[in-house]
C-alpha cells in the first residue's frame, strides 16, 4: 500500500478536545486549513493509499525518516507566498530538498492586494523561487489556486504551473450540490456571516455587520483565528488581536454576549451547522467554502488576491470589500449572487484537478476508490465537539470543564518541571538556572494566558 503524508494540522479523524485543540493549535493559528487539508486527505485516501497527517511538523531532520517510510509528501497549502510565511516557507524549502520522493503542492498562493501588485512580495522573491524549483525537482508540476499566483511564478520564469484552485471545494467530488435561492431574505431569515480583524480594521466590514445584527435576529458570526476561539473559550485577551473590540468575538462586542459567535475546531461540525443557514457572507474564503460545501448560498467579499482568484477561478460570488458601503445589506448580496456559472463549471474544474494528481502519480479516491464512502463513514461514527461558544453566564458545567482541564495540565507542568530539575541538576554547564527558568516559562506561558482569561 502506498503511504502519503500530507502536512495537515491533525488528522480529520482525530478528536480533539476543545482545551487540546486551543493549546497545541491544531490548526495552526486559522481553522480555515482544515478545510482544504481534510478534503485532501479524503481526496487522497484509496483501496492502495493511505493517508497520514504530519502535524505541520517540519522538521528537516526528519528527512530520512520520511523517505524511508513514505512514497510521497503531499503540501496543501494557502496563501503561502506571504512575507509573514517566508520562514516556514524556507524551512519547507529545505526538507524538500533532502526528499526523495515525490512533492506535490496542490493549491498554493500569493498574497497582495485586489490590484495584484507583486511589489510588497519583491523581497521575497529567492525564498519562493528556491521553494518551486524544489517542488518542481520532486513532481511533474505544481498547483496554483488562481490567475495571479500563475503570472507571478511564470514571470519568475516557471512553465511548468497549474491553476488548480483549491482541494476544499472538490470535497464532495463532482457534486456541487447549493440551495436555489427562493424568497428574499428577511428578518427572520438565518444568516452567518465570517470576516478576519484586517477586514475589521481597514475596511467597513465592522458597519455591515453591526448593521446586520440590527436587522437580523438569527445572525450568528463565525470566526476562524485561534485568538478568536481563545477569546470565546477562555476570554483570553492577551493576543494583540484583542486590541479590536469592535468583532464580534471580543467579550465587548454585543453579540459576545448574546451566544451568537462560533468558531470550530472541526471541518465536519462546521460544514453541518452551515446547513441549518439561508446564507453566509463575509471576507472569509474558507468560511464561505464551508457553506457552499453545506449547500448554503455564499457570497465573498474580496479584500485581497488570495480570495479574489480563487473567486475568479470557482466563479464564486463576490464583491469587492474596499468599495463596499458600510450599509451594505446581506439580502442585497443574496438576490445579486448568481450560482450558475460555479455549477456548470464545477465538473470541468474538478477533471482539471484530477488530471493535476494523476500527472504527479497520486489516485482520487472519485476516480481510483470508492467516492469517500468509507471516509464518511468513519467520520459519521466519531463524536466531535461542537463549535466553540462565548464563555458566558455561570454554568457550572461548563466552569469545571475549564478547571479541570487547567488542574490536569499543570500537574503535568508539576512532572515536567521535576523531571527539568533533576535533569539539569546532573550537568555543570553554565546558566543551567537560566536554561531551567527559561524552559519553565516556555511551558507555563499558555496555562497563564487561560488563567488571566479565566479571572
Amino acid at each position: 500500500m502506498k503511504r502519503i503524508l500530507l502536512r495537515s494540522g491533525k488528522s480529520p479523524y482525530d478528536v480533539v478536545s476543545v482545551e487540546r485543540a486551543l493549546h497545541e493549535d491544531v490548526f495552526a493559528t486559522n481553522a480555515g486549513n482544515l478545510i482544504f487539508s481534510d478534503a485532501a486527505h479524503k481526496i487522497l485516501e484509496t483501496p492502495r493509499a493511505e493517508v497520514v497527517s504530519n502535524g505541520i511538523s517540519t522538521r528537516v531532520a526528519d528527512a530520512e525518516l520520511i523517505n524511508n517510510e513514505y512514497d510521497a509528501f503531499v503540501v496543501p497549502l494557502a496563501n503561502a507566498f506571504r512575507p509573514s510565511f517566508e520562514r516556514q516557507l524556507a524551512r519547507l524549502t529545505q526538507l524538500i530538498t533532502k526528499l526523495r520522493i515525490p512533492v506535490v503542492v496542490p493549491g498554493v498562493g500569493a498574497q497582495t492586494g485586489v490590484n495584484y501588485s507583486a511589489e510588497r512580495l519583491r523581497p521575497m522573491k529567492e525564498t519562493v523561487y528556491a521553494f518551486v524549483s524544489a517542488v518542481l525537482d520532486h513532481s511533474a508540476s505544481i498547483g496554483v489556486r488562481g490567475e495571479f499566483t500563475e503570472r507571478y511564478l511564470r514571470d519568475m520564469g516557471f512553465r511548468d504551473v497549474e491553476v488548480i484552485g483549491c482541494p476544499s471545494l472538490f470535497a464532495n467530488g463532482p457534486r456541487l450540490d447549493i440551495r436555489e435561492k427562493d424568497a428574499p431574505l428577511g428578518p427572520g431569515a438565518r444568516i452567518a456571516v465570517n470576516g478576519s480583524h484586517d477586514a475589521v480594521r481597514k475596511h467597513k466590514l465592522g458597519q455591515i455587520i453591526d448593521r446586520a445584527h440590527a436587522r437580523y435576529p438569527h445572525l450568528r458570526f463565525i470566526g476562524q483565528n485561534l485568538s478568536d476561539a481563545r477569546q470565546l473559550h477562555w476570554r483570553d485577551l492577551s493576543h494583540p488581536n484583542a486590541e479590536m473590540t469592535g468583532i464580534p468575538t471580543h467579550p465587548d462586542h454585543p453579540m459576545y454576549g448574546e451566544d451568537k459567535v462560533r468558531v470550530y475546531i472541526d471541518p465536519v461540525t462546521w460544514v453541518e451547522d452551515l446547513r441549518g443557514f439561508d446564507f453566509s457572507f463575509g471576507s472569509r474564503i474558507h468560511g464561505n467554502i464551508a457553506a457552499l460545501l453545506a449547500g448554503t448560498p455564499a457570497t465573498v467579499l474580496c479584500g485581497d488576491s488570495r480570495t479574489l482568484e480563487l473567486c475568479r477561478y470557482f466563479d464564486i460570488p463576490h464583491r469587492m470589500l474596499p468599495k463596499l458601503p458600510g450599509d451594505t445589506d446581506p439580502a442585497d448580496l443574496y438576490e445579486e449572487a448568481d450560482f450558475g456559472p460555479l455549477k456548470r463549471g464545477h465538473q470541468e474544474r474538478f477533471d482539471r484537478f484530477m488530471g493535476f494528481l494523476e500527472k504527479n502519480g497520486l489516485e482520487n479516491t472519485f476516480s481510483h476508490g470508492d467516492g469517500g464512502a468509507a471516509f464518511e463513514a468513519r467520520m459519521s461514527a466519531l463524536a466531535f465537539p461542537p463549535g466553540v461558544r462565548p464563555w458566558i453566564g455561570e454554568d457550572a458545567a461548563a466552569m469545571g470543564q475549564r478547571l479541570n482541564w487547567l488542574q490536569t495540565r499543570l500537574a503535568e507542568l508539576g512532572a515536567q518541571n521535576t523531571e527539568l530539575k533533576r535533569l539539569l541538576a546532573k550537568r555543570t554547564v553554565p546558566n543551567q538556572r537560566s536554561t531551567y527558568q527559561r524552559a519553565r516559562s516556555a511551558v507555563g506561558r499558555p496555562i497563564k494566558r487561560a488563567l488571566r482569561g479565566a479571572r
